[in-house]
């Protein structure tokens, strides 16, 4: 009987969950991650707890890779909208347009639900939501 050796990349790799130790492999998976948060609508998938996964491994690498820097709740919110081209209509893990506009202008706060949900659609850490006190 013969063996032979199979060559996998990276990319081979796609069903395998692992701490990405690489930039290369760290982008791969939040694409990964964010096409999932397209796909999965709630909880109930299956696939919600790979979501999790993924997202405490880049989390991981996030918080040993990169310093984030000292901004608010809101000023992230605004920033990944503008670098992603969004609207408020565009943020249904927030809710309706008149609950983000009421978030971005200060008058509420971002729930737990919010936090894990927008952390997860634009793969950064969830404390990138929440308010550092002085």
């Amino acid at each position: 009987m013969k063996s032979r050796t199979v060559k996998r990349s990276f990319t081979d790799l796609g069903t395998g969950v692992f701490m990405p130790r690489t930039e290369t492999e760290y982008e791969a998976m939040v694409a990964r991650l964010q096409s999932l948060c397209d796909e999965v609508k709630d909880d109930a998938d299956p696939r919600s707890r790979l979501i999790e996964t993924l997202l405490a491994l880049t989390e991981k690498y996030e918080h040993e890779h990169y310093v984030a820097p000292d901004a608010s709740p809101v000023e992230v919110l605004l920033f990944l909208m503008e670098q992603h081209g969004l609207r408020q209509g565009d943020l249904p893990e927030i809710g309706s347009q008149s609950v983000v506009s009421e978030i971005l202008s200060g008058h509420r706060q971002l729930n737990l639900r919010q936090v894990q949900r927008l952390a997860a659609r634009f793969g950064v850490e969830p404390g990138s939501f929440i308010a550092r006190s002085a």
